[in-house]
């Protein structure tokens, strides 16, 4: 089985954490989000995960470094490569063409899942779902009696399903899916002046391949500060079995209440944190309250009580906030 994680995008909407990390590799729960979805993708695989493609930006060499690890963590080989134009999600895909043969799963990084089923490597194709309440905002399809998918609507403005497609596909002919995005890209086949996956994919349904839903139990989108916060607080939950707290951690006269993370060589002094926090490696929490946050590496915090915040590397607070949003490197006063 071969992966191919698109995750080329600027992550505009994250803000100003994106300015100097890549989205993917923003921490929910004490691990990048790529990393938790190549994780939960390899628990409902029934076959080893031989290679993974990550399709990528200028991330830099730490950060394509961090990548070949997470590979390396779940037995596979890493492979990284370049999008250099957003040319939409088909040709995105097809940065890694070398991959897209026999067994493949495609995944976009943005989102997270939960999952009771093994996926099933005799179906033509499995397009991961989740019901949705306004379908509107959505790519969804339609199944008929035999569970097969008949139908890909964008973003339907009446309603036709309540299946929203997640970005997670599976295909038993990775060939198949490159001749047919190839046929786009060769024909200049553009919807909204990009090359779109559901154009190829309703190709390929056209000349009788059966794509069938994989149904999940939650879909944990990690598009904005608020949904990722979110995302953080029920990963902390579903993995609360997880050992969360670091032996390294240092916490003097203080609480942590679960489930909260506490990374590497943590220092924590006079301090509640929790629940729901994640606090990052070497980071240094003093005199201060920090509930459902996401707190990133080596930043400190000193005399605040936040919630509902996002504070990036190197950072550092010391006065009195309620709600943040701080990216790499700054320093904030009162």
């Amino acid at each position: 089985m071969k992966i191919i994680i698109p995750m080329a995008g600027m992550g505009k909407r994250m803000r100003p954490h994106t300015l100097t990390v890549p989205k993917p590799l923003i921490p929910v729960a004490g691990k990048p989000m790529v990393q938790r979805l190549v994780e939960d993708i390899a628990k409902v695989c029934t076959t080893k995960i031989d290679e993974i493609g990550f399709v990528i930006g200028k991330f830099g060499a730490e950060a394509e470094a961090n990548l070949l690890k997470i590979a390396e963590n779940v037995g596979a080989t890493g492979k990284i490569y370049y999008q250099e134009e957003a040319l939409g999600t088909a040709h995105a895909i097809l940065c890694a063409k070398e991959l897209l043969e026999g067994k493949v799963i495609v995944a976009f990084a943005d989102t997270l899942f939960r999952a009771d089923f093994k996926l099933s490597e005799e179906n033509d194709g499995t397009i991961w779902v989740q019901k949705v309440n306004d379908p509107k905002a959505f790519g969804v399809v339609k199944i008929n009696a035999e569970n097969i998918i008949t139908d890909f609507i964008e973003k339907p403005q009446e309603f036709v399903s309540d299946l929203a497609i997640i970005g997670i596909y599976y295909f038993k002919d990775g060939a198949n899916l490159r001749k047919e995005m190839q046929y786009l890209i060769d024909n200049n086949l553009k919807e909204k002046g990009e090359f779109q996956l559901t154009n190829a994919l309703e190709n390929m349904k056209a000349k009788g391949v059966k794509f069938s839903p994989g149904a999940i139990n939650e879909w944990l989108d990690c598009g904005n500060k608020d949904a990722t916060v979110y995302t953080n607080k029920r990963m902390l939950e579903i993995n609360s079995s997880e050992k969360l707290v670091s032996d390294s951690a240092i916490i003097e006269n203080s609480k942590v209440i679960a489930p909260s993370f506490i990374g590497d060589n943590v220092i924590i002094k006079n301090s509640i944190i929790g629940p729901h926090a994640s606090i990052g490696a070497n980071s240094n929490v003093v005199n201060s309250i920090v509930s459902n946050s996401i707190l990133q590496n080596n930043s400190k915090l000193k005399n605040v009580v936040i919630d509902n915040s996002m504070v990036g590397n190197f950072a550092e607070i010391n006065g009195n906030a309620k709600e943040y949003s701080v990216g790499d490197y700054n320093i904030l006063e009162s």
